[in-house]
């Protein structure tokens, strides 16, 4: 394919443990190629994608990224999303996939209500990437007044043993804590979440660096040991 990138695929696969059959598109490139599609054969393209990976083919990292990113940029409803959702979600099986179709779920914030639950049930479905997919979607579109003290506590409620999962958390946090930094740092005082998670969080806020240099300070004081 003309938009693929030999030394961009082998950097891609260093950084995607799990993903294979890279071509070596880059997500820009990915993005308007799928905006232009959804115009024209968003259902078309996604029903044939879901069918042959319900057949068991090996498609391309980049054909599973499209399906997603066609999700985000189709004329849908929520009904319609949901759906196309529901089907999707199962089939991701890396970060990066996971990451940049959550993150372009834009939509999900003018009817908070209704993917907020949808993302409850995404969490109560347990497997890896479901729960990484809730997370994502957490930290990208309700991280405001309304939602702040729920993602907290789905974050300390979260007893995942998962990799993924865990640093999916310690982002939210780190997240969280950028734009309301009194609450999480009590958060960080007293919750559930296991050492690893905890201690991940505090190294992302201290990376972050849009915290200063007196709030990293304070934040180190509640890393565990």
């Amino acid at each position: 394919m003309q938009l693929a990138e030999s030394d961009y695929k082998k950097f891609n696969e260093k950084i995607v443990p799990g993903a294979q059959n890279m071509l070596g598109i880059r997500l820009p490139k990915l993005r308007e190629l799928a905006k232009k599609m959804a115009k024209t054969r968003a259902e078309e393209y996604l029903q044939q994608t879901e069918t042959a990976l319900n057949a068991g083919e090996m498609l391309y990292y980049e054909e599973v990224m499209l399906y997603g990113l066609m999700i985000g940029y189709a004329k849908f409803d929520d009904e319609k999303r949901k759906l196309w959702l529901d089907r999707f979600i199962p089939h991701i099986d890396n970060w990066a996939v996971c990451d940049s179709c959550c993150l372009t779920y834009k939509w999900m914030k003018k009817n908070p209500e209704y993917w907020w639950a949808y993302l409850q049930e995404r969490m109560e479905a347990g497997q890896e990437y479901s729960v990484r997919f809730a997370i994502v979607c957490m930290l990208g579109h309700f991280v405001n007044d309304i939602y702040i003290e729920e993602i907290l506590k789905c974050c300390s409620n979260i007893d995942h043993e998962a990799y993924y999962v865990k640093m999916a958390v310690a982002w939210a946090v780190s997240v969280c804590y950028v734009k309301y930094p009194e609450r999480t740092e009590i958060f960080l005082k007293d919750n559930q979440m296991d050492d690893e998670t905890q201690n991940k969080a505090i190294q992302k806020i201290c990376d972050s660096y849009r915290v200063s240099r007196e709030q990293k300070q304070m934040v180190r004081t509640y890393k565990r040991k």
